[in-house]
């Protein structure tokens, strides 16, 4: 009798072993994955606080022309105090509606400095400076690497989510507080294309 009790109780404690050693791998590969979703997420608003900061030396340079539309400044400096308003300070959006506030005020920005350039092409004399082209050249620079960041973000993300949503993983992902990450999605009427008219 005594070996088959010490049979069982060793069999317990390997199955405790085995419980313990999957747990502590889980967490420990989902805590470096959650810190390289941290990474990307940092240098996603290092891009965006790079455009945030464009936006004041654009409008002053776009100021120096007298008959500029001050409405399109307007929107334009308005939606970048909304944006930058809107950014999560810290760490990565947990919540699909922290990320999906942070877009929209982000793509708000977005629309307006391109209608800012749209109206820019009526003025001829301020295309025309250095200093303007100097600067569409370096927001044209920091939308490209917008994009570029957004998608490491998301690939961050997925491998993330992937690691959360594995076997044995997913029975302990929950009790130790890991979520779901949201991704970045395309501009709402993205995919359609631009109306030319001639």
């Amino acid at each position: 009798m005594p070996k088959i009790l010490l049979l069982v109780v060793g069999a317990l404690v390997a199955l405790l072993l085995l419980a313990v050693g999957c747990s502590v791998s889980s967490y420990n590969g989902l805590v470096a994955l959650d810190q390289d979703v941290q990474k990307q997420w940092a240098q996603v608003e290092n891009v965006y606080q790079r455009r945030a900061d464009l936006v004041p030396n654009l409008v002053e340079t776009v100021k120096g022309s007298a008959k500029f539309e001050r409405e399109t400044l307007k929107e334009v400096i308005d939606a970048r105090a909304r944006a930058v308003e809107a950014s999560p300070r810290g760490s990565a959006p947990a919540a699909p509606e922290q990320l999906s506030r942070f877009q929209q005020s982000q793509d708000q920005l977005g629309s307006a400095l391109s209608r800012l350039m749209v109206v820019v092409e009526r003025y001829p004399e301020l295309k025309s400076t250095q200093n303007f082209r100097d600067l569409q050249a370096q927001l044209e620079g920091t939308e490209n690497r917008i994009a570029v960041e957004r998608m490491r973000f998301n690939e961050a993300a997925q491998a993330f989510n992937t690691k959360l949503k594995r076997f044995p993983t997913v029975l302990v992902a929950g009790l130790l507080g890991f979520k779901e990450r949201p991704y970045f999605t395309a501009t709402p009427g993205a995919d359609r294309p631009p109306a030319v008219k001639f």
